[in-house]
C-alpha cells in the first residue's frame, strides 16, 4: 500500500466523521486521565510508603556527635555498641529480621525519595543517623523493642507508627482502585464508541469499499484506513490525558503540595513519564483489536 495512498483516505476519513472522531478523542483523554491517575495515587503511596519505611517498621537511631538526646550526651554510638544492640535484636523472638542503616545508606534514600523536592538540597551527610530498622513478626509487638532499647547505650531514639500511617495508606489503596476501576468503565465505553465509530465511517465510505473491491484491493489495503483512524483519535485522547497529568503533577504537586509540605515525598513529572508509555501501549493495543473485530464483522471483505 502506498503511503500517500494511506495518508489521503485517513484525512478523508477523518474529515467526513470528525465529531465521531472528537468523540472518541474526548472520551480517551476521560478514561486514561482516570487510569493515570489511580496509577499516580499508587506511585505516591508507595513514594511515602518509602518515606515513612522506618517509621513504619521499628527503627532504633544510634547518637551522633551532635545528637540532642539525653541519652547520648553529645557522644556517638561506638561500633561495639552497635553490635551488641543489633545482636540482642536479633536474639528476640519477635524481631523477623534487622537492616542496618549507615548515614550514607540513609542520605542516599532521602535524596531519592525527595528527587522532586527542593528540601533535598537542605540535606547534607551527616545530617540523617545511622539506624538499625527492625522487622517484627508481628507489628503490635512494638512495645517489647520499646522496652528493651529505650534509653540502652548508643540509641538515641526508637520510634514507630505503624497504626496511624496504615490507615492512610488504606485510603490511598481504595482510592487507587475506585480510579483503576472508572478508568476500566471509561475504557469500555471508548472501545464501544470506536466500533460505532468505524460502523458509521464504513457506510458513508461504502461506495469507495466497493470499487476497491472491484479493482482487486486486498483486505489489509481496505481496512488499513480505518485501523489508522483509530490509532491516530486514539494517541491523541492519550497524548492530551499525559498533557493534563504533568500539568497536574507540576502545579499541583511540583508547586503546589511541596510547598506547604516540604517535609513529605511527593510525585513529580518523572513520573508521569514512566507511566505514559504503558498508558499508549495499552489504548492502542483496544484500539487496534476493537477496529479489528470490528471491520471483520461489518466490513465484510
Amino acid at each position: 500500500m502506498q503511503p500517500r495512498f494511506l495518508f489521503s483516505e485517513v484525512g478523508s476519513g477523518l474529515r467526513r466523521n470528525i465529531s465521531m472522531a472528537l468523540s472518541v478523542v474526548l472520551v480517551t483523554m476521560v478514561s486514561m486521565f482516570l487510569l493515570g491517575l489511580g496509577l499516580l495515587a499508587q506511585r505516591q503511596a508507595d513514594t511515602m510508603k518509602g518515606y515513612w519505611y522506618d517509621r513504619i517498621q521499628v527503627s532504633i537511631y544510634l547518637c551522633t556527635a551532635n545528637s540532642r538526646q539525653p541519652n547520648c550526651e553529645d557522644t556517638a554510638a561506638t561500633n561495639e555498641q552497635r553490635d551488641a544492640i543489633q545482636r540482642q535484636l536479633e536474639a528476640l523472638p519477635e524481631v523477623k529480621q534487622v537492616f542496618y542503616e549507615s548515614e550514607q545508606d540513609a542520605f542516599d534514600r532521602f535524596r531519592e525519595q525527595f528527587r522532586n523536592s527542593p528540601i533535598s538540597g537542605n540535606v547534607q551527610l551527616g545530617d540523617i543517623p545511622q539506624s538499625l530498622r527492625v522487622q517484627l513478626d508481628d507489628p503490635t509487638k512494638f512495645q517489647v523493642v520499646t522496652d528493651q532499647f529505650e534509653g540502652a547505650p548508643g540509641v538515641a531514639a526508637v520510634q514507630d507508627q505503624e497504626k496511624v500511617l496504615s490507615k492512610f495508606f488504606a485510603i490511598i489503596n481504595y482510592i487507587t482502585i475506585f480510579a483503576v476501576i472508572l478508568a476500566g468503565l471509561m475504557a469500555a465505553c471508548a472501545a464501544l464508541l470506536m466500533a460505532t465509530t468505524i460502523r458509521q465511517a464504513a457506510f458513508i465510505r461504502r461506495r469507495e469499499i466497493g470499487i476497491m473491491r472491484l479493482v482487486g484491493a486486498s483486505n489489509w489495503t481496505i481496512r488499513m484506513p480505518f485501523i489508522a483512524e483509530m490509532v491516530i483519535v486514539s494517541a491523541a485522547g492519550v497524548g492530551l490525558a499525559v498533557g493534563l497529568l504533568v500539568a497536574l503533577t507540576q502545579y499541583v504537586f511540583n508547586e503546589g503540595f511541596i510547598k506547604l509540605a516540604l517535609s513529605q515525598a511527593f510525585i513529580g513529572t518523572s513520573d508521569v513519564w514512566v507511566i505514559a508509555p504503558w498508558m499508549f501501549a495499552g489504548v492502542l493495543s483496544i484500539a487496534v483489536m476493537t477496529s479489528l473485530v470490528t471491520l471483520r464483522r461489518y466490513l465484510r471483505v
